[in-house]
């Protein structure tokens, strides 16, 4: 598979056939890692993690992936970007230092204007409507918790289904021809437009697409996926997201309403699910809540994947930095 200078901005730029490589490839190198085999093959390789926005999961994921095998990683949190240099003069300047930028940021057109300039491998480390490393390591997750052919497995997505990894989770999905269900209210349903593709890529990839406001949808899940009812930037909208998104949470009624003994959930992380952060307290003390999207119980159960999903962001990153840098 020639993927050689590719930047990776939205799994809407990859086939069908791309994606399934880069998760084959993923898991030849999850298990490379776990018996101890590092190849190095990045070796004087250069990457710069370009953050416009907080990260735990991602950004550590790329610096262990990059690490791992060879390449050297330099952050740049703090820089003239935006402030004395334009973005466009800063992704020049990058393009000829490095041999690949991980960028994560607000607009997706900022991103491609971005990349449009460096003039080497671009990587979306999350914009306002994609977050494509996180749905390769979510699509990596579901296939090792099922051993069902992709027509067959359905996955589920309950909350806010109109956000960045939502999006992308319903992407990667249709390009697999996995059977996608947003479970969500209407007015945060994703758009009409990349819901309306999605399904007519499905025709072609054996997948389906299933947007409704209906819990009982959630039957047959093999996978139950949410993520945080207010994503970064829209803290003023927490109010407006616990009315609205209330009755989709995530808890032990719901999970059994799969009717699947074997069905996993998923959360890309970070979950509000107790008043053991700043967030969490400052909720319960405003609205009288200690648990949002998923209950705790849910979220530490053996049935939540939560943590193999953040690993297996190091093994996605891997394959596509290998794949595009080499």
């Amino acid at each position: 598979m020639e993927l050689k200078g590719k930047s990776l901005l939205t799994l809407l730029d990859y086939t069908p056939e791309e994606i399934s490589y880069l998760l084959d490839y993923a898991g030849r190198l999850k298990e490379k890692k776990k018996a101890g085999i590092r190849d190095e093959l990045l070796k004087r390789k250069n990457l710069v993690m370009f953050f416009m926005k907080t990260s735990t999961t991602t950004r550590c994921s790329f610096e262990v992936a990059a690490r791992d095998e060879g390449a050297s990683v330099i952050d740049l949190t703090n820089s003239q970007a935006g402030s004395n240099e334009s973005i466009p003069d800063t992704a020049r300047l990058l393009g000829r230092m490095f041999d690949g930028i991980v960028f994560r940021g607000y607009k997706q057109s900022a991103l491609v204007a971005f990349a449009e300039k460096a003039g080497v491998p671009v990587y979306n480390a999350l914009t306002n409507e994609y977050h494509p490393m996180q749905a390769l390591a979510d699509a990596l997750t579901i296939k090792e918790n099922t051993d069902k052919d992709n027509d067959k497995i359905k996955v589920v997505y309950t909350g806010d289904a109109r956000n960045n990894v939502a999006n992308s989770l319903m992407i990667v999905c249709a390009k697999l021809g996995m059977n996608y269900t947003a479970i969500a209210p209407q007015s945060l349903f994703p758009s009409k437009r990349l819901a309306d593709d999605m399904t007519e890529l499905c025709r072609s990839t054996g997948g389906s697409i299933t947007l409704t406001d209906d819990m009982q949808a959630i039957e047959g899940a093999d996978a139950v996926y949410t993520d945080v009812w207010v994503s970064l930037g829209e803290d003023d909208k927490f109010e407006e997201r616990i009315r609205l998104l209330n009755k989709y949470q995530v808890n032990s009624d719901v999970m059994r309403m799969t009717g699947n003994e074997k069905a996993v959930f998923l959360h890309c992380l970070p979950a509000n699910h107790d008043t053991n952060t700043r967030v969490g307290r400052k909720i319960y003390e405003k609205y009288g809540i200690k648990e949002m999207e998923v209950t705790d119980e849910v979220f530490n159960s053996p049935a939540s994947r939560v943590y193999d999903q953040a690993e297996n962001t190091i093994h996605a990153v891997k394959a596509v930095l290998l794949s595009t840098l080499i």
